[in-house]
């Protein structure tokens, strides 16, 4: 069984989700950021963590694609070429999707008030607006962005959507709007949800 420390409103419900889409036995220890058992496994007392055989893994990217990668699922083969438009797509949830929402947050409500920086939320917005017209010309008419394969990539932009949606960024509608739903229709997620919602 894997121990996850972090709490679910957080990146920490994407290794909750991925290990319900793995069939995975976890268990869960509700933190949040900066509390004395973060520290105590990570650090720079952020969350997610996870912890195998004594061993601890840091970032909800790098977990997911250690336990995608263990046991075989929502993945290509490293290596591949599919893998690595997999990455691809990835490191676009993260950089184009993730960074922007994380800077919005930081300016709303993470960073103390006196280094807050208000104007910066309409430049994260319209770099949002972008990220998205990139999204859907990348999508295509696939279901996934691999294709027809749930990834771990469709995962993180999926969880992102849900970020986006809870910060009022907006959703476009059409394709990218279309897939985003799908994503969060998918029987793991709720199963994620129903189980983080125990632990509050």
């Amino acid at each position: 069984m894997y121990k996850v420390i972090g709490h679910p409103q957080s990146r920490t419900m994407r290794v909750l989700w991925l290990l319900e889409e793995l069939g995975l036995s976890y268990e869960v220890v509700p933190s949040k950021p900066h509390q004395e058992d973060v520290y105590a496994v990570n650090p720079s007392g952020k969350i997610p963590a996870l912890i195998v055989d004594g061993e601890t893994i840091y970032d909800s990217t790098a977990i997911c694609t250690y336990l995608a990668d263990k046991h075989s699922g929502l993945t290509f083969p490293a290596g591949t070429l599919e893998r690595a438009r997999q990455d691809s797509f990835t490191n676009f949830a993260l950089d184009e999707m993730d960074s922007i929402l994380w800077m919005s947050a930081k300016h709303s409500f993470i960073h103390p008030e006196d280094r807050r920086v208000p104007d910066i939320k309409p430049a994260c917005r319209y770099e949002w607006t972008k990220s998205m017209k990139q999204l859907e010309k990348r999508l295509g008419e696939n279901t996934w962005v691999m294709g027809d394969t749930f990834t771990i990539a469709d995962l993180i932009i999926g969880h992102c959507a849900i970020w986006a949606k809870l910060s009022k960024f907006e959703w476009p509608e059409g394709p990218v709007s279309e897939y985003f739903s799908r994503a969060l229709a998918r029987p793991a997620l709720a199963r994620a949800n129903e189980k983080a919602s125990a632990l509050q």
